[in-house]
């Protein structure tokens, strides 16, 4: 059971002003949410693999490979200005 007092520390964290009916409804509110997730501890589960998704989803990512990067030549010669390797800009401040 969720109380005030648990209502009033989240609240505080989250900092969240909260009016006496607001705190009674979500201490309520939270309760009926943790007695569903209790519910769901009397599904027997033994020997159930978990699962990332419901449906198989093959890895959407990339494999990795290695790439030499750009040397400062190539950086640099679209740069409006340049100094030794350094891109040069305008000053913005006195």
């Amino acid at each position: 059971m969720i109380t005030i007092k648990d209502v009033e520390h989240v609240a505080k964290l989250a900092r969240l002003e909260l009016t006496a009916e607001e705190k009674e409804l979500f201490a309520g509110q939270l309760s009926k949410i943790i007695q569903a997730f209790d519910e769901l501890s009397s599904v027997p589960t033994e020997g159930i693999e978990p699962l990332s998704h419901a449906l198989p989803i093959p890895n959407a990512l990339r494999e990795d490979t290695v790439v030499t990067p750009p040397g400062h030549e190539s950086l640099l010669k679209n740069a409006p200005d340049s100094e030794g390797v350094f891109f040069k800009v305008p000053k913005i401040q006195d």
